[in-house]
Order: structure tokens, then C-alpha cells, then sequence
């Protein structure tokens, strides 16, 4: 597999999602040199006007460069974007998200690389999908197995196996906790504590009664309701629902990733590990979870969407030249 070092000229990595524009400008060597965040997501771009949107938010740096190697990652690739780039099967390698690009030539002589997601056939009753967060898998490394954890609103689970992403999970944990934050009974619980300082005893008492050991461990859908009776009973304040809901829906996250098949229970014993890769703020939380479970947890870089894209780039140029 080629190097990221094998880039010879600045190049630049660009994360569109739905609702945000995310851009780095990085020298041959993966030098962040600078950067480029505003809110023009894709929902408020027409159709035909991706490029001239991409041009003119990239303007300085294609003023002062000239035309650049434009990586772009995120929903941008969906059908709902800019270009549709079909979705890479696992197991897949390095290799296989490369072959999966599709390069347009811009007005200026730039080129962009629009990314692959991938989507495990696996998965039933339907294929699962993710679209970006490859990038942070690859980033975060291919050469040794491993499960790894992606929080977010749309949680990844994924396995790496012979150099490969083998195969991933979703877990929707965070759509579901603002779901019942704001639009619930647990809504109307905690009304007037939305700016309560951060209750990390809560948060780890949520965990304890959705852990494997609670008694109503097994009970997602009646256990969501303790947040209510708790605090019927006096047993929580208003102020530490939401933390405690947390708790509880991620510890259940990790539950039922242990349960559902996909991971082998041996897995989540004393010293076996969990990489979680992310900078969505969740990580330290998650991180919690996993110790409780027993999981020795493995730090993924802040930068591991940058670098795996990087890696994809390098691994494509042969077919770009």
C-alpha cells in the first residue's frame, strides 16, 4: 500500500456533512497549515452548485496554490449531495475504498476525489451504511484486528481483521438521547436543566443500572422510565436526569453490542481492548462505559479522519495519474 508520504504537494481534505463545512489545507508531508469551518452544509447548496460553493469557500488557499488535489469525505458523496459514490462492500481494505473514488476536474484544474462510504451485506433485515467515518477506521489503523467504537448520533461499531474493516454495527444511542432530552417525559423532567453543570456521579449511576450485572439490565424499553420514577421517588433531582439517561442508554449501547451476535462475548472480558476513535466530546464518556465493562481502551488520534483519508488518496494516485 502506498504511503501517505508519497504525496509530493499540498493537498486538501474537505468533511461536507448535512449541515457543516469542514476544510484543511495540509502540505505534502500532512502539515496542517490551515483550516476552514463554516456552516454551509449541503442542505443549503443546490444541486448545481457544489462546485462553484467548493471553489469559492476554498478560494484563498487555490489563489495562493493553484490548483490542489481536493479530498472530499461525508454526505456530500451521498444522494442527497454533490455526486453519488456507491457504496464499498465489506470487508474492504485500503485498496478497495481507493478503487472506490470518483475524480472530477474542476474549473480551476483542481481535482476532486470524492470518497467512498461503505456498507456491510451482513447486516439484517438491510445492509448497514456509514459514509465518513471509514476514514477515521483507516486513520486510526488496518494492520492489527480490533472492535472499535465511533460515538456520535449515529454510533459505529466496527471490526478491523486482516487488514481489512470486516464489518460494522450502527447504533443510533445519541438520536435517541436527544430525542428523549428534548421531546419526552424525561423532556419535561428535567425542564430548566439544560444548562446544569455536567453530573458525572449521575452519568455513572446510569451506567450501574444499565450494565450487566442491573437486575433490569434487559429491559431497555422499561428502563428508560426510571428516569421518571426516580425522580418520583426523590432519588433524582431534575438536574441529574439527563446525565443519568446518558448513563443508561450507553452502557445499554455497549450491552448490546456485546449481545447482538456481532461481537463475541469473550470479547468484552478482563484486558481485551476497544479502540474509540472520535472527537465529538463523547469519548471520554464512552471511555467510562468501557472500563466498567472491563475493556482496556485504546485512544484513537483526533486526527484519524484526516490521516485515513490521506491514506486513501495515496493508496489512489496511481489511477489519478
Amino acid at each position: 500500500m502506498p504511503s501517505p508520504s508519497a504525496l509530493n504537494a499540498p493537498h486538501v481534505v474537505v468533511d461536507w456533512g448535512t449541515t457543516s463545512f469542514r476544510a484543511v489545507l495540509l502540505a505534502a508531508d500532512g502539515t496542517q497549515r490551515d483550516r476552514i469551518e463554516t456552516g454551509d452544509g449541503i442542505q443549503f447548496v443546490e444541486k448545481h452548485t457544489f462546485e462553484d460553493r467548493l471553489l469559492a469557500l476554498l478560494a484563498p488557499w487555490l489563489a495562493a496554490e493553484g490548483p490542489l488535489d481536493i479530498v472530499l469525505v461525508g454526505m456530500v458523496t451521498s444522494r442527497n449531495g454533490w455526486i453519488e459514490v456507491p457504496y464499498v462492500p465489506c470487508p474492504c481494505s485500503v485498496q478497495d475504498l481507493a478503487k472506490g473514488t470518483i475524480t472530477r476536474t474542476l474549473a480551476n484544474g483542481s481535482r476532486a476525489i470524492l470518497l467512498a462510504g461503505i456498507n456491510d451485506p451482513a447486516r439484517a433485515p438491510f445492509p448497514d451504511v456509514m459514509r465518513g467515518e471509514e476514514t477515521q477506521i483507516v486513520g486510526f489503523g488496518l494492520e492489527k484486528d480490533a472492535t472499535l467504537v465511533l460515538p456520535g448520533t449515529h454510533s459505529k461499531w466496527a471490526r478491523v481483521a486482516g487488514g481489512r474493516i470486516s464489518g460494522f454495527r450502527t447504533f443510533v444511542t445519541g438520536e435517541f438521547f436527544a430525542l428523549l432530552t428534548q421531546h419526552s417525559f424525561i423532556a419535561r423532567a428535567a425542564a430548566g436543566s439544560e444548562s446544569a453543570a455536567e453530573d458525572m456521579a449521575a452519568f455513572e449511576r446510569g451506567i450501574a443500572d444499565g450494565s450487566p450485572e442491573a437486575a433490569e439490565g434487559d429491559a431497555m424499553l422499561s428502563l428508560v422510565f426510571a428516569a421518571r420514577t426516580g425522580m418520583l421517588a426523590g432519588k433524582l433531582a431534575p438536574g441529574e436526569i439527563r446525565d443519568y439517561v446518558s448513563g443508561l442508554l450507553i452502557a445499554q449501547e455497549f450491552r448490546q453490542a456485546r449481545n447482538c451476535g456481532f461481537f463475541a462475548r469473550s470479547e468484552f472480558s478482563k484486558g481485551n481492548r476497544i479502540g474509540i476513535v472520535g472527537n465529538d466530546g463523547l469519548n471520554r464518556r464512552y471511555a467510562i462505559v468501557a472500563r466498567h465493562f472491563g475493556l482496556d481502551v485504546v485512544e484513537g488520534s483526533d486526527h484519524a479522519a484526516i490521516d485515513g483519508a490521506r491514506q486513501i488518496l495515496a493508496a489512489a494516485k496511481g489511477d489519478l495519474t
